[in-house]
């Protein structure tokens, strides 16, 4: 007998739309990124809608880019991950609390110790996207002169999971007693001291909270470079994919599941979240002419400071209707240069990649009246890759999702973070 396998569906939230000229969009909130009672509105209708998760990116640092671009971007200012999701966690009931946070310029028992607090407020919900940092103006504010170098941030990012699971794992799940008549609240027996002693990290231990709901949170990565496919085969239960067609997406797939093997991992257990920006009209046309509206949003100032900011070099001296320069690797995003330099390979000027990117055009795109399932191929055979990770064109004022629409078939009982899980 067949088991009817569910979609999941994660939001992927900046804490709103990551798309330039979303700010700009005939009824939008303006101010939506610090605006509480919108993001609660957001949440919440996510949540009507059966979405599995509110995922929430982060920066260390103001955008690294010209101020000309800089005045032009709604994301400029936005809340800390951890106080707006567990604000969240209070207004909502099964929805997952994806929170970014970097291996590179913080310290393991913090990461630990936030995570597990996330995780027991919202009865175990949280979520960790490990990154590394590759902001030079982050380093500044790190006590650095220089960005770190590509290949070492990963080598500390796996050791820093190796320490905060570690730390996860400090008590066990029955050592709190709490046995009022003999006084004792917890047994020492239960508490595990981690001393761990790396290349990069020396933390002691044990954490002083208690063990997360879910053991640990739900562990997510999205890095697309050779050292973040190895990070995440090594350690992720979810993988957000950002592939511009099906044609793309296949050899990563295949990749991530040999890569996953031989760590001697279960590789259909994992989920696999392909991006998705999505803009829905009721005809197809409707769709595009929306999308056309929002990319025309975008000026030329913050376009040219995106793509600079992805390729980790400065293109704004050449002509923008000229072809993009060589571009060397740099300690930036390597896959989403790669992404760029693929793209303009195919011929597209600095004016149309500087358009594209800043309106979210590393995405694959999607204009329809309704919502699909995508099958991806693993290589040697068909396997649904199991679910997206929507972003959304704009959050307007009085932004509505239909949990009777396209998430008709998805129960709540489906629907939450700990349907994201790979460890029993």
């Amino acid at each position: 007998m067949s088991t009817q396998k569910q979609l999941k569906l994660g939001a992927f939230m900046r804490p709103v739309s990551i798309h330039t000229g979303a700010w700009r969009y005939p009824g939008a909130t303006p101010d939506a990124n610090f605006n509480f009672p919108a993001l609660k509105s957001y949440i919440q209708k996510l949540e009507a809608a059966k979405f599995d998760a509110f995922f929430m990116a982060d920066h260390l640092a103001v955008l690294n880019m010209p101020v000309n671009a800089l005045k032009r971007s709604h994301t400029v200012t936005s809340f800390e991950p951890f106080t707006l999701l567990s604000a969240l966690a209070a207004v909502t009931d099964r929805i997952g609390l994806m929170a970014t946070a970097s291996t590179t310029y913080d310290e393991p028992y913090h990461i630990a110790r936030r995570f597990a607090s996330l995780d027991h407020i919202s009865g175990g919900r949280a979520g960790w996207n490990i990154v590394t940092t590759a902001n030079p103006d982050a380093a500044l504010n790190f006590g650095l002169e220089e960005d770190v170098d590509h290949d070492e941030r990963y080598v500390r990012a796996r050791e820093f999971y190796d320490v905060v699971t570690g730390l996860w794992d400090s008590f066990a799940d029955d050592a709190f007693v709490r046995d009022v008549e003999a006084g004792v609240y917890f047994d020492p027996d239960r508490m595990h001291v981690l001393n761990h002693k790396g290349k990069h990290l020396s933390v002691r231990g044990p954490l002083n909270i208690a063990r997360p709901v879910q053991g640990w949170p739900v562990i997510i990565q999205a890095g697309a470079s050779e050292a973040g496919r190895q990070l995440a085969a090594e350690t992720a239960e979810v993988v957000f994919a950002a592939s511009t067609d099906h044609a793309a997406g296949t050899p990563s797939l295949a990749d991530g599941h040999g890569r996953r093997v031989a760590a001697g991992r279960d590789p259909d257990a994992m989920k696999i979240l392909p991006g998705a920006f999505v803009v829905v009209g009721d005809t197809v046309e409707e769709a595009q002419a929306k999308r056309a509206k929002l990319d025309s949003l975008v000026h030329y100032d913050s376009g040219i400071g995106t793509l600079n900011s992805m390729l980790g070099v400065d293109v704004s001296g050449y002509d923008p209707d000229g072809p993009l320069p060589d571009i060397p690797q740099t300690n930036a995003n390597q896959s989403a240069r790669d992404r760029v330099v693929q793209a303009a390979q195919r011929g597209l000027t600095i004016r149309q990649l500087a358009q594209r990117w800043a309106a979210m055009a590393g995405w694959p795109s999607s204009a329809r009246r309704g919502l699909s399932r995508t099958t991806w191929s693993d290589g040697s055979k068909e396997k649904a890759r199991t679910g997206s990770t929507s972003c959304f064109p704009t959050c307007r004022q009085g932004w509505t999702i239909s949990s009777s629409g396209s998430c008709r078939n998805y129960s709540a009982e489906a629907c939450s973070a700990q349907s994201m899980k790979v460890r029993p």
